[in-house]
């Protein structure tokens, strides 16, 4: 079973394309982060981008990326 679960996922984004391209963004801010600064992560950004995106670090405002740090 996937945590946290799609569902709970999808009421962030208006639609489960939205929620991936969000996934998918954030994802990318993470990795080139950590390249940037030189840290190695000890997730895969993806599992890390879901999981801002679940604890509400990330928000989709007018279909664009927000992270809130």
């Amino acid at each position: 079973m996937l945590y946290p679960a799609v569902a709970e996922l999808e009421k962030v984004a208006k639609s489960r394309y939205a929620l991936v391209i969000t996934i998918a963004k954030r994802a990318r801010q993470i990795s080139e982060n950590a390249e940037a600064c030189g840290t190695e992560l000890a997730e895969k950004p993806v599992k890390l981008a879901i999981m801002d995106i679940y604890n509400g670090k990330v928000a989709l405002k007018n279909q664009e990326l927000s992270a809130e740090e």
